[in-house]
């Protein structure tokens, strides 16, 4: 049907091309803002998304910057269902400028990438990075921001662990380059705990968490409480999670993302539903003599109807397309640069899918009450106004 209007709708469109642009523009801002939220909640919950439901996070009671026991890890790998126990700590590094901090994690690299399948590092780099103490295994995001290359050395420098020697500069060697096809976080560096725990000043016997893989997913929070059980009442009690819980309540103290976003697509589009009825009603009254004679040439009420309904719609996706592509357009030009802070920043799929449908139900509701009052518009009466 619009195909068959194409002519009439383009020369209503401009018939006041001023506020034909300016409404189109409302429309576009509109719907950018949809893109960019879109954006943002996708990058926030990609790390949720890909967190292991068989993974279990156990760190001190009180605070995730309190450090627990070495100990603790033969303790819990003694507890039925676990598979395999991996220590972390944070690092706390920066590269040249303090300003630019690098999530950082002293691990055991045979444990760690056999607790994290999800983890593509070629052969050859996995071994070179087992083999070498000194070796960091660092993510694509950040080999791609940093230019740095396997086999290149990098001086990192802690803001919290100071060697034995009284210097915080750690010289380590990158050795292996890994991806994360499913999505996530890719700007870490991964150093051995070995060393670590060998080089450090302060603070030896100590990790940050431990990350341990369960195999029965059903039995996670029997062994949550199993694990904090055994260490009750102990000077480093302790709170046991699933990765992915753990993960969602960091996401969660931004704010309910979900609500948030609801709440602007509510408050924007509710506003430039206003707008378009405003201008489609604008429209009818300028042309109820034009009408008048395209019912008397022949146009039936269903026709005028659908051409009203038409017109609508166009100005609506039109607008809106145009705002998704700029959503999509930030996040192709900034998507590397914004990667430090929020990976994976970019307009999902869904958004484009659920962006149509709020176009097409955006310009049917807002040409409703014009196109009802065009269909029951009489010739007569219409050909009288002036």
């Amino acid at each position: 049907m619009i195909g068959k209007y194409l002519p009439l709708l383009a020369s209503s469109l401009r018939r006041k091309r001023l506020r034909t642009f300016f409404t189109i523009a409302s429309i576009l801002i509109a719907f950018l803002l949809y893109g960019l939220a879109a954006s943002m909640q996708f990058a926030l919950k990609s790390g949720v998304d890909v967190a292991g439901a068989d993974r279990l996070l156990t760190m001190h009671k009180v605070s995730f910057t309190q450090l627990l026991p070495a100990s603790y890890e033969s303790r819990i790998k003694a507890v039925d269902g676990v598979v395999a126990v991996s220590p972390q700590t944070w690092f706390g590094a920066w590269f040249r400028d303090e300003r630019n901090q690098i999530p950082t994690f002293p691990v055991k690299p045979a444990a760690f990438l056999r607790m994290y399948p999800e983890f593509v590092v070629p052969e050859e780099q996995r071994l070179a990075w087992v083999a070498d103490r000194t070796g960091i295994m660092i993510g694509r995001g950040l080999a791609d921001l940093t230019g740095w290359k396997v086999g290149e050395a990098v001086p990192l420098r802690s803001s919290i662990w100071v060697k034995s020697d009284g210097s915080d500069t750690w010289d380590v060697t990158v050795r292996a380059i890994y991806d994360l096809p499913q999505g996530g976080d890719t700007r870490q560096i991964l150093m051995h705990q070995e060393y670590f725990e060998e080089a450090r000043g302060m603070a030896k016997g100590l990790i940050g968490w431990y990350v341990i893989k369960i195999s029965d997913v059903n039995r996670a929070q029997a062994i949550s409480r199993q694990i904090d059980l055994m260490f009750a009442n102990s000077p480093a009690e302790t709170k046991t999670s699933s990765e992915r819980a753990m993960a969602q309540s960091f996401v969660n103290q931004v704010g309910n993302i979900g609500a948030i976003l609801s709440a602007i697509v509510a408050a924007v589009f509710f506003t430039m539903l206003l707008v378009t009825a405003n201008t489609m009603a604008q429209s009818v009254r300028e042309r109820t003599n034009e009408l008048a004679v395209l019912k008397t040439l022949g146009f039936s009420n269903g026709g005028v109807l659908g051409m009203v309904l038409a017109e609508s719609v166009l100005v609506t996706t039109l607008g809106g397309l145009l705002g998704m592509f700029c959503a999509w357009w930030i996040g192709v030009q900034f998507g590397p640069t914004l990667d430090q802070y929020l990976p994976g920043f970019r307009v999902p799929p869904e958004a484009f899918t659920k962006s149509v449908l709020y176009m097409l139900a955006l310009g049917v509701v807002a040409g409703a009450v014009p196109a009802w009052q065009a269909m029951r518009l009489r010739i007569v009466e219409a050909l009288r106004r002036d």
